[in-house]
């Protein structure tokens, strides 16, 4: 419906009619000057025919075209490139094949130490130094290792049941704590506090700077304590067994854990902290399981399953990409896995171990990840890279150059 310009006078009687007949006359001329073959009537006005349906496709064409010529579109992300390929490869004659000892660790002064029956060796990753740190006894051997956070005191789980502290700066055992009954095969700092996991199924908590340090003792599981891990936040210990048990304790409860986790169908060793998400999960199951599971560790709940076809052996959350992991694996792949959480898509799988690769430590920039296996051998894969290589230096040529430098741990 047509309305009255307000801006315009208004016209009536003799004077509008005569404007009108004007302006028809005017058009009608108009018309047929710019368009002697067409009909007055298909001027200015809507029309179905086929004809100029297709003239208004090509329009809507050519406008998209014009859009995508003034508008760039947007690149796509690059996918970035992980080789294959091992940085570095290391010996590690007398390595014990044993799934349930923690036999590597990686300093936050870049020092990496890792156990040969006996002797605990360290690899300077600045300077490439190798170092003998400690050998035991004829009678023992080391059963796990763990770095305090500083960096400079190694915890050391023996045969016998001993917890050793020793200073790296100095190369001298600090102090020796007892309790255990059987071997000591994990360890976890929290501070100052130090938690051991036996064979004898318990979990003493040891405060190192005490003259008696045992503060507190955990007892639930019924078979050894093979995986141990603090929370960021230093509240709760995470414990898994070779009783198929994941469990949860806050650090001032030692009556009972927090949670008694029983999804897992065999050894669970393999023990994360997202250190992304607070009270955020994931355990491992041995060759019998074979499942990446992830908890909510206020709750309890499950919050998701992944059937990794092969026994897990240890778990490292990234730290430089928030939403991926890697896995280590045995029977019967023998690889490492690195995902995409929580859809747990591969980014990629690593393989070169020819036997069950059983722990994986990270570099203090997050950016390595080394792994050792019972095929002898410690690998070193450049997984997390924060930024790419120059194209000119492609990840694989720079890998395998690197792999002239492999030596003996001797």
């Amino acid at each position: 419906m047509l309305k009255d310009d307000p801006q315009l006078p208004k016209r009536t009687g003799m004077a509008s009619m005569e404007c009108s007949a004007s302006l028809e006359e005017y058009t009608s001329s108009l018309v047929s000057t710019l368009f002697p073959n067409q009909s007055q009537d298909k001027v200015l006005s809507f029309s179905q025919s086929s004809t100029n349906t297709r003239s208004s496709s090509r329009s809507l064409i050519s406008q998209k075209e014009l859009g995508q010529r003034q508008v760039p579109r947007s690149q796509k992300k690059k996918k970035r490139v992980i080789s294959p390929v091992p940085e570095k490869i290391l010996d590690a004659p007398d390595f014990v094949d044993d799934y349930y000892l923690n036999l590597l660790d990686w300093s936050s002064d870049n020092i990496l130490a890792v156990a040969l029956s006996r002797t605990i060796y360290t690899w300077d990753a600045n300077t490439g130094e190798i170092n003998e740190l400690v050998t035991l006894g004829s009678d023992d051997y080391v059963c796990s290792l763990s770095w305090a956070k500083e960096g400079q005191y190694l915890a050391v789980g023996t045969f016998k049941g001993d917890v050793l502290i020793l200073d790296s700066h100095q190369s001298k055992l600090v102090r020796t704590m007892k309790g255990h009954t059987a071997r000591v095969s994990s360890l976890a700092w929290n501070g100052q506090l130090l938690s051991s996991g036996s064979r004898d199924s318990t979990i003493i908590n040891y405060d190192v700077s005490q003259s008696t340090p045992i503060v507190s003792l955990y007892e639930a599981h019924a078979q050894e304590v093979c995986g141990l891990k603090w929370n960021p936040e230093g509240t709760q210990l995470a414990s898994g067994g070779n009783d198929n048990l994941l469990m949860v304790w806050d650090k001032n409860n030692a009556d009972r854990p927090r949670l008694s986790l029983d999804a897992h169908q065999a050894a669970v060793k393999a023990i994360e902290w997202c250190p992304h998400q607070s009270n955020l999960l994931v355990s491992g199951g041995g060759t019998a399981d074979r499942h990446i599971r992830f908890w909510n560790s206020s709750t309890g709940a499950c919050l998701g399953a992944h059937d990794t076809k092969s026994q897990v052996c240890s778990i490292l959350w990234s730290k430089t990409h928030k939403k991926e992991l890697i896995s280590s694996h045995g029977f019967s792949q023998n690889q490492l896995i690195v995902w995409e959480y929580p859809r747990m898509s591969k980014v990629t799988e690593l393989s070169g171990h020819t036997q069950r690769v059983l722990q994986m430590a990270m570099s203090p920039d997050g950016e390595t990840v080394v792994s050792v296996a019972g095929d002898e051998t410690l690998r070193f894969w450049r997984v997390f890279e924060k930024q790419s290589l120059s194209r000119s230096t492609p990840l694989t040529k720079r890998a395998k150059n690197s792999m002239k430098d492999s030596c003996y741990i001797r």
